[in-house]
């Protein structure tokens, strides 16, 4: 049972530590793209960095109300089951306690032992039992808007913060390179820690991160590069 719980804790770790990583991927290839973009346009030094910063605040204000939204639509679609299962439980008690045997015996009991752990969930707190065996809501699983959209937001500053560091040492005249470079050695290490948290092959997953993220740079730079040329 100690091993089970553990495992369980395992999971969920996993399952944040993957969408920080997702976060901080989409801050490291929005930012360096946005910023290879007005590079390549020939802007000054602090144009970009101003450019930078903004895409940084307003990238992650966007993951926050889009992760914000998206949660709290799952919250309100959660409570409205719940409220439709408590209404369920004050007008049909004994169709709502059938249902829930029945959902025990689906898993393997027999029908005497799935009436008696039924009847003794139901006495304890009915809602819970069937919140939990029923519609696979749990206080561990159930949707946070305000942790997701905070979450959200702080995993995309990091991820943008690591090419504005570059922006902000690299020499002037070398910036686009050093951006190129450095944003893919990011995306790299961060490719390979979600393949490898997700058991996947950690060289795919680099290889598949990196050949993306470089097709985004290369075309907000061509785009950069057509309109300062056309300037």
């Amino acid at each position: 049972m100690r091993n089970r719980h553990l495992e369980l804790h395992k999971l969920d770790s996993i399952g944040w530590l993957r969408a920080a990583v997702l976060g901080a991927n989409d801050g490291i290839v929005s930012t360096s793209s946005l910023v290879l973009g007005v590079a390549a346009a020939h802007a000054t030094h602090q144009a970009i960095l101003i450019a930078g910063v903004a895409g940084l605040v307003a990238g992650a204000m966007s993951m926050a109300t889009g992760e914000y939204v998206s949660v709290q639509s799952q919250a309100d679609t959660e409570q409205a089951a719940l409220e439709k299962e408590r209404v369920e439980l004050h007008e049909n008690p004994q169709g709502e306690h059938k249902e829930l045997t029945d959902i025990y015996v689906a898993r393997g009991l027999n029908q005497s032992l799935a009436k008696q752990v039924a009847e003794g969930l139901m006495r304890h707190d009915a809602l819970a039992a069937h919140a939990r065996d029923e519609l696979g809501l749990t206080d561990a699983m159930s949707a946070k808007p305000l942790q997701a959209a905070l979450a959200s937001a702080f995993s995309f500053a990091v991820g943008a913060a690591l090419p504005m560091m570059v922006v902000l040492l690299a020499p002037h005249e070398s910036l686009i390179l050093y951006t190129v470079v450095g944003s893919l050695v990011f995306l790299a290490f961060l490719g390979g820690l979600a393949a490898k948290v997700g058991g996947a092959s950690i060289r795919k997953g680099v290889v598949r991160v990196v050949f993306w993220s470089a097709l985004s740079m290369a075309a907000a730079t061509a785009i950069g590069s057509m309109f300062g040329t056309a300037g």
